[in-house]
């Protein structure tokens, strides 16, 4: 049996977005613990050449809802990247968890072969649908998440990876 387009993404980044929420809690909660203030964690880089945690929550956020709203053309809401807590971010994860909730699912109908573009820098990457959600947008998405957890953990917050997959169903 064939899954949907929105099977295949929605529920996923919408799964993901909780663990990366719930994730940050457990980064204020041992700011708190420890005594610090916890936009250090915001800033912190596993090598000066990479982007800082509070980047990759923000890039892990656009992947999700850019990535359904390219596929879906619908129009994704704009942030103006100007988070500096992590309080902003959880509100960042909640309004792509909202907008991802509100995506009708017949504007997936079609979307495994519409075409999408992707401009970064001076290219534009062109895709159809399918191989958009599961070689660029899932990828991205994953990437920055498995970044963000592990800078956390770098730093000392207690995590496992429970913590990431969150709550698994049990047949």
């Amino acid at each position: 049996m064939s899954r949907s387009m929105r099977d295949l993404s929605v529920p996923v980044f919408d799964a993901m977005l909780a663990n990366l929420s719930a994730v940050l809690g457990k980064a204020a909660e041992h700011a708190a613990a420890r005594g610090f203030d916890p936009s250090v964690l915001l800033q912190s880089r596993l090598y000066p050449d990479m982007l800082p945690l509070l980047r990759q929550v923000q890039i892990a956020c656009d992947a999700a809802k850019y990535g359904v709203a390219r596929l879906t053309g619908t129009e994704a809401p704009r942030d103006p990247d100007d988070e500096t807590s992590i309080e902003q971010l959880q509100a960042r994860i909640g309004r792509v968890r909202a907008f991802l909730a509100v995506v009708p699912a017949q504007a997936f109908e079609g979307s495994e072969s519409r075409r999408v573009e992707v401009p970064v820098r001076t290219q534009v990457y062109a895709f159809h649908g399918r191989d958009f959600l599961l070689r660029w947008a899932m990828p991205n998405f994953y990437f920055h998440m498995t970044t963000a957890y592990a800078l956390l953990r770098h730093n000392g917050v207690e995590l496992g990876k429970r913590d990431y997959l969150g709550q698994l169903p049990v047949l």
